[in-house]
């Protein structure tokens, strides 16, 4: 069953903490709740996080 967007949005926000989400706890929630990265992302964006210590090195 598909996450709801009110659980992805308080997941990410409880995650965050001080408006910053590391890439690796962003993976952590995608695949605790069966999500894509994407949408992780893309709620990220919508509530101003920013993502931190990118395992790419992008951010």
């Amino acid at each position: 069953m598909p996450v709801s967007k009110e659980t992805l949005i308080a997941a990410v926000t409880k995650a965050s903490g001080d408006g910053r989400l590391t890439c690796e706890k962003a993976h952590a929630l995608g695949r605790e709740l069966d999500v894509p990265l994407k949408e992780i992302g893309a709620v990220c964006n919508e509530l101003n996080i920013r993502i931190k210590d990118c395992q790419l090195g992008c951010f």
